[in-house]
């Protein structure tokens, strides 16, 4: 698989410091998958991962937040410009196994796969746990797709003050779809260990390659080492070590 040079339709900001890219063409790709993308020459070396947020008929879209060096030099990048992008890659989440009554649990920018994933999701009932730490983004357009929709805050501007993982209650749901920081996702997973949920996770670890060659991004399993941008991203919880 090799990059391609395709044209930005869009790359705005929504919030203070996450931005919405959106490029041209046709593209595929399942909920949980990402692109590698690149839009500066040489500095940075390693390209950027960025998981799917949406895609239609005229354009993909992501999702992302500026943490680095890498994203800020994304977020320069204006209508009509060109950037590189592989993809899809990875393995994303299990839709063929969703079904009953469903809860996502999202923290930061493990906000953005859960938009394709909820619009790939079919009869089902869907809760959505969200935690940010003050602002809320991304959420304005999924509403429709969700049952009952539970809001944190770290600051208490919105919603319950605290962390998402405060106000999930595992029970009751028969699988559990999670993205976000690794401590929350662990957090997840130990909640839903208790009472025999299956939970899927969506693991964020630096990648170099992401095609699985370099093992940069080996991730501990019950089987031994595995690559998130290979084996993964997404894993079944209880096959994950801590």
């Amino acid at each position: 698989m090799r990059y391609s040079l395709e044209k930005v339709l869009e790359n705005k900001e929504i919030s203070k410091g996450i931005y919405k890219l959106s490029i041209k063409g046709k593209f595929k790709g399942e909920p949980g998958q990402f692109y590698m993308l690149r839009a500066w020459e040489n500095e940075p070396l390693l390209n950027r991962p960025i998981s799917i947020h949406s895609i239609n008929d005229e354009c993909i879209s992501f999702l992302y937040a500026v943490v680095g060096k890498g994203t800020r030099l994304l977020s320069n990048v204006r209508e009509n410009h060109s950037l590189e992008l592989m993809g899809p890659l990875g393995i994303g989440f299990p839709m063929e196994k969703i079904s009953g009554k469903i809860a996502l649990i999202t923290g930061g920018i493990g906000i953005a796969p859960m938009n394709y994933v909820l619009k790939k999701i079919k009869k089902c009932t869907v809760d959505l746990y969200s935690g940010f730490k003050d602002e809320v983004y991304g959420v304005d357009n999924i509403k429709k797709y969700i049952d009952n929709f539970y809001i944190s805050t770290e600051s208490g501007r919105v919603g319950y003050k605290g962390y998402v993982t405060d106000i999930f209650n595992a029970k009751g749901y028969d699988i559990v779809l999670c993205c976000g920081p690794e401590k929350m996702m662990y957090k997840a997973m130990d909640i839903c260990k208790e009472i025999n949920v299956p939970i899927y996770v969506s693991m964020e670890k630096h990648m170099a390659c992401g095609i699985g060659a370099c093992l940069v991004c080996t991730c501990k399993t019950k089987t031994g080492s595995k690559r998130t941008c290979k084996d993964g991203p997404v894993f079944l919880g209880s096959e994950l070590e801590e």
